[in-house]
């Protein structure tokens, strides 16, 4: 049960760094930015947005793969 929950985290920063990196690869071929554009309005989400990716980054570099999220 325990490894449920550590699943569950790994797959949701396995798709924020998904997301982060498709971002970035908008940012580097066309100048644009996804999030700023879906969340401009709002700069304190923008930045905690951000701020998830990164750690979601972390996470997925220091967990071990998991079998249940393929």
């Amino acid at each position: 049960m325990l490894n449920q929950g550590k699943c569950g985290v790994h797959c949701v920063a396995w798709w924020l760094v998904l997301v982060g990196g498709l971002n970035w690869g908008l940012v580097g071929l066309l100048g644009w930015n996804l999030v700023e554009a879906l969340f401009g309005g709002w700069p304190g989400l923008v930045k905690l947005i951000y701020i998830l990716v990164g750690l979601s980054a972390v996470v997925v570099l220091l967990e071990k793969k998991c079998v249940k999220c393929k």
